[in-house]
């Protein structure tokens, strides 16, 4: 068994400090704290979940390297950005007698998350900050960082395991079998990214890997977006998939964390203002061929995640932690039905990003 937090994060400060402990968030994979001294500032501490990050030493590499370059920039990110806290015997992650992987990052005071958008303003501003930290991550070599975590949000390898499972698993139930069959009806559009990037028609750039809502920290007024948090998926890979997911998450009118597939709805105006918010921060970053692609990816990753939760329930739960059985099928379930919105919507989509890119101050609305 792990250490216990308050164990470890006696070793991100000096030696006899006071401090208290809380949980925070409600991440899926790994586990977080605040930790509050009684003397220095406070600090993020985190449990790495080895299970899915098989090398976590790279995400401290890819952070690290990544770091100095937003500081040095002009993008605005750097004041904003979650520094390393290094452990008091040195290092950049405190790691426990079982092999527990821990480290501590800033805490942003004066931060917060939403809960889910309430206006077009902050819908502006999601766009915004996940624009500029494409543009400003743009110029950093792919090749100089880690591959966290390889396959993710490759849809064919996702699928691959979802066929896995079901073999072994069978399909009794008729939820399961009609998730099933929802997935099978899009096989063929699966590979769509994949294909293109194979095609050498998408580039690689690095990516944030993981931008939803929960992800993206605004001001105390939920006016501004500040920074984009949890960068363990930093990564290569297309902006096709962070685009694409951070609409998942934010048009969502039920919420992120909703499991009732019957409220799910994907909200268009909510789409248009992130976009244009993007686009406004990205300037000319994406070529042509990225926008001919952006509709699909903004209709692939939500089917994408569905079959991830599917392939979790059929294989017992592994992966996303879960409170009851059945939760990771009804997750799923309210992903298919936010592609079933967006199929609804494609010629709307479509021309939200057609339409020429906003300058900077209309994107900021």
């Amino acid at each position: 068994m792990s250490a216990e937090p308050e164990f470890v994060a006696a070793r991100f400060l000096p030696e006899g400090e006071g401090f208290l402990v809380e949980p925070l968030g409600g991440g899926l994979i790994n586990r977080t704290w605040l930790v509050s001294p009684a003397a220095s500032p406070r600090f993020v501490l985190q449990r790495l979940n080895t299970r899915v990050f098989a090398h976590p030493g790279r995400i401290t590499v890819n952070l690290c390297r990544i770091q100095g370059r937003v500081k040095q920039g002009r993008s605005g990110l750097g004041e904003h950005w979650p520094d390393l806290v290094a452990p008091r015997a040195g290092g950049d992650a405190f790691i426990d007698a079982e092999g527990g992987y821990w480290r501590a990052q800033r805490y942003l005071e004066g931060s917060r998350v939403l809960e889910r958008i309430a206006t077009e303003r902050q819908a502006l501003e999601v766009g915004r900050v996940l624009g500029t930290f494409h543009a400003a991550l743009g110029e950093i070599d792919c090749t100089e960082l880690e591959d966290t975590l390889p396959d993710f949000h490759i849809a064919p390898a996702y699928l691959a395991r979802l066929d896995a499972v079901r073999a072994s698993a069978g399909a009794a139930d008729p939820s399961v079998r009609q998730a099933l069959d929802f997935v099978e009806a899009r096989r063929d559009f699966v590979p769509v990214l994949e294909r293109a990037k194979a095609a050498g028609r998408l580039a690689l750039r690095i990516i944030h890997g993981d931008p939803k809502l929960a992800n993206i920290l605004f001001d105390r007024d939920g006016e501004r977006a500040l920074t984009l948090i949890d960068l363990d998926t930093v990564k290569p890979g297309l902006v096709h998939y962070d685009i694409g997911d951070c609409l998942r998450s934010c048009c969502n009118r039920s919420g992120e964390s909703s499991d009732d597939p019957g409220a799910a709805r994907f909200d268009l105006a909510l789409c248009e203002a992130i976009l244009r918010g993007y686009l406004a921060a990205a300037g000319d970053m994406l070529t042509a061929e990225d926008r001919d692609h952006l509709y699909d990816a903004i209709r692939l990753i939500p089917l994408e995640l569905g079959i991830r939760f599917l392939a979790d329930h059929l294989a017992g739960d592994v992966y996303f932690r879960v409170e009851s059985r059945g939760q990771n099928l009804r997750r799923a379930r309210v992903q298919f039905r936010l592609v079933e919105c967006i199929e609804a919507d494609e010629t709307a989509i479509r021309r939200i990003v057609a339409a020429p890119s906003p300058s900077m101050e209309t994107g900021e609305g």
